[in-house]
């Protein structure tokens, strides 16, 4: 295990400002946020969002377009010692296949200026002492990954930078890293990892933060996250109605009337709901406590979707489809092309049965238009 590493006054990682184009794609877009010492940080976004481009302007490794990095408050290529400061896995695939793993990990032992034995020391802390004289070539993703980070912790850094480090991981596998990196942090150093799955590093981070399309979106911590979720009730009753303006009457003003005729009351305990609807001369047959998944607002926060219980634009959750096979500008409908003949978006067809937003929706419920775009040019991802 390694030894507590005393705080310095700067944050491990401070980046201000941080932005990046290539060419007409703009990858991260004034990007600001701080990792604090001993804490596991998620960095979290979906596949294109700009994590990996921010990643490896933290790292030197691409020049910004604007804004500034630090790490333990200087530009990384100021650091003295880089490889004791800063460990990072940001490729699994970069692994010579002819080279075994030890002598991989030598290589880089020599590079960095450490002894050989810490070969050995690294592959037995990420539990590949028993294949040492193995080709990498031969490794699965999940060894490959194990390997990669072992020569990240070659130089006993004091802060790890990791890409999506879970990748090719069995639930074991995902378990020993989970440990691992809660282990690391609780020795007074520091992490932060990227995801672009909330649940894959819920149990692990301390922190958040997400980015949206290169841009910030959250950053704070997770408890905080957890305690932003509304939980709301499902609760059937005589009179939906009635029991809405006693609700209302009492301060109870979120309350709003379901397709199935229940009505959804956020902010309300059961007790309350039923104080109330005795005192209203309403019957409550039954209530159902409906919680928002962490997931799901995460997904509403990166990509604008309807999802259950996550957008304010739709507080129950479900909002109408999209249209059906939209037309995008500038390109003219083509004969033989667009939905097939009786499907909803065909000019013989009418209204599907099925489909469309459900009945009995008040206006929130409603989708707004998107607007659409049109081909985008070559860029990163």
């Amino acid at each position: 295990m390694p030894t507590a590493i005393p705080t310095s006054v700067a944050a491990p990682i401070e980046v201000r400002g941080l932005s990046k184009s290539f060419k007409n794609v703009t990858a991260v877009s004034d990007l600001s946020f701080s990792v604090p010492h001993g804490s596991i940080t998620g960095f979290l976004g979906p596949n294109g969002s700009g994590k990996t481009t921010t990643l490896r302007m933290i790292l030197g490794l691409v020049r910004p377009s604007a804004g500034t990095s630090a790490v333990e408050g200087v530009p990384i290529g100021a650091l003295s010692d880089p490889a004791r400061t800063v460990g990072a896995v940001l490729d699994s695939q970069s692994l010579h296949p002819a080279r075994t793993a030890l002598d991989h990990l030598k290589v880089y032992a020599s590079a960095i200026g450490v002894p050989d034995a810490r070969a050995r020391q690294v592959l037995a802390l990420v539990g590949l002492e028993d294949v040492a004289g193995r080709k990498a070539g031969g490794f699965s993703l999940g060894m490959r990954q194990r390997l990669s980070l072992a020569t990240a912790l070659l130089g006993d850094p004091r802060i790890l930078v990791l890409d999506e480090p879970a990748n090719g991981l069995d639930p074991e596998g995902i378990a020993w890293l989970r440990e691992f990196l809660k282990g690391f942090a609780a020795s007074g150093r520091t992490v932060l990892v990227s995801s672009h799955i909330l649940r894959e590093v819920e149990q692990t981070v301390d922190n958040l933060v997400i980015v949206s399309r290169g841009a910030l979106v959250y950053q704070g911590r997770m408890e905080e996250l957890r305690k932003s979720q509304q939980s709301r009730l499902l609760v059937a009753s005589s009179s939906p109605a009635a029991l809405a303006t006693a609700l209302a009457a009492r301060g109870i003003v979120d309350a709003r009337s379901l397709a199935d005729g229940r009505l959804a009351v956020t902010g309300a305990s059961v007790d309350a709901v039923q104080s109330v609807a005795t005192r209203a001369g309403v019957t409550i047959f039954g209530t159902v406590a409906e919680h928002i998944d962490l997931e799901q607002l995460f997904l509403s926060m990166t990509t604008g979707q309807y999802v259950a219980g996550a957008s304010a634009a739709a507080p129950s959750g479900f909002g109408p489809p999209p249209p059906a096979y939209p037309q995008q500008p500038g390109y003219p409908p083509q004969p033989g092309y667009g939905p097939p003949h009786g499907y909803p978006g065909h000019p013989g067809a009418g209204p599907h049965p099925g489909y469309g937003p459900p009945t009995g929706y008040p206006p929130a419920y409603t989708q707004p238009p998107q607007p659409t775009q049109g081909p985008m040019s070559g860029g990163p991802r």
